[in-house]
């Protein structure tokens, strides 16, 4: 089949060909192709997800590693791009945070982790996302001080099995790994094959991410898909997944005009850096912190089965006081669910709002996120 315009510079994962053999249905995303559902569907997908073990691929992310001789020179560089405290994280501690334009918008979210590596002390894991990391290289790279390095990981393949058996299945090949707390990784090794395993997902369920290098990683999904609690899940189930969690998409949910703080992040900036600043937008952040800011991201539940997807108007008091970023059908929830942006005055939960679908007003009100309860393990 000749290649069209749209697919014809598309990339690869190194389990395009085990994906196909599985049945999926493959789509460009992020310039490559990804599997978007299997043979049982998106709801199918997502509800075992839910009750038993999904497997992902996410090889498209970006990682890397930014190093130097110590941990805190690495960290005080780190510390100059993101707004969380890096500094105090303890090896093989993992931290959520946002790289930030010199405005404070966010010009992507990523995960960071210090190694625990010995012989590795000054180096620090990021996992970036796929769409944005070319140009996360390159703002990384540009403003690393002398003596700090950014080394790319082209080689390293990254899956995530993530639900309430996820850690039990995986128990099964790698002793010991049920006592990994959230959101702290575990290095392991399976049959020669170093593992990079962190207690972390983006599902809201319990699960873990694993780092191996791309020429194992085919057996390795192999070996755990020959357990029955496990099946392949694709990119719709994960975007609905993460979007009963509560979790943002970059690109949608947060992008350059949005602060953290707009996002209803500010969990993730810990009290030090609020305080001292030293990243980029502090003093736009700080101010946010103090005064608020003039819109928030909320969680929104449409009334009746009709949902509301990305673009859809928000009104209230007769005008237009916000627009939805995410909204679809929750499996879970056997409804509608949506998030986005509303003016502050109205962001409170509980607050009625209307939701214009399709040129129909459709009644709607503010809720609390996540619309389906995190399950991790703590």
């Amino acid at each position: 089949m000749a290649a069209s315009p749209e697919t014809e510079d598309l990339k690869f994962t190194p389990l395009n060909d085990w994906h196909i053999a599985q049945g999926a249905r493959m789509v460009p995303f992020a310039g490559y192709s990804m599997p978007v559902q299997y043979k049982d569907g998106i709801l199918t997908e997502h509800l075992w997800t839910r009750e038993n073990a999904g497997l992902f691929d996410v090889s498209h992310m970006g990682q890397c590693f930014v190093h130097s001789d110590s941990w805190e020179k690495t960290a005080r560089a780190i510390e100059a791009l993101v707004p969380a405290d890096i500094l105090n994280l303890k090896p093989g501690q993992q931290r959520y945070s946002q790289l930030l334009a010199e405005d404070g918008g966010i010009l992507d979210d990523l995960m960071i982790t210090r190694s625990a590596y010995e012989g590795h002390e000054g180096w620090a894991y990021l996992v970036v996302n796929a769409g944005c990391k070319v140009q996360d290289y390159q703002h990384i790279a540009a403003h690393l001080p002398t003596g700090v390095g950014l080394r790319i990981e082209d080689e390293l393949a990254l899956i995530a099995l993530q639900g309430p058996k996820a850690v039990e299945v995986l128990a099964g090949l790698i002793p010991g790994i049920a006592a990994t707390p959230f959101m702290t990784y575990h290095h392991a090794v399976l049959d020669g094959t170093h593992l990079h395993i962190s207690r972390s997902g983006y599902t809201g369920e319990d699960g873990v991410e694993i780092s191996i290098p791309a020429k194992h990683v085919t057996a390795f999904c192999d070996r755990l898909l020959a357990d029955a609690r496990v099946k392949p899940i694709g990119l719709g189930a994960r975007d609905s997944l993460r979007l009963e969690a509560g979790l943002c998409l970059y690109g949608h949910d947060i992008d350059t005009t949005t602060s953290p703080i707009e996002a209803d992040l500010k969990w993730s900036i810990q009290k030090r850096r609020r305080e001292e600043g030293g990243f980029p937008g502090a003093a736009r952040i700080q101010r946010e912190l103090k005064e608020s800011p003039s819109r928030l991201r909320v969680g929104i539940l449409p009334e009746g089965r009709q949902p509301a997807r990305e673009g859809t108007e928000i009104v209230a008091d007769g005008r237009k006081i916000g627009v939805v970023t995410s909204g679809g059908f929750g499996p879970s929830v056997n409804g509608p669910v949506a998030m986005g942006y509303v003016e502050a005055a109205f962001a409170k939960v509980g607050t009625p709002v209307t939701l214009i679908v399709r040129g129909k007003e459709l009644p709607a009100r503010i809720v609390a996120m996540p619309f389906t309860p995190h399950r991790y393990f703590r």
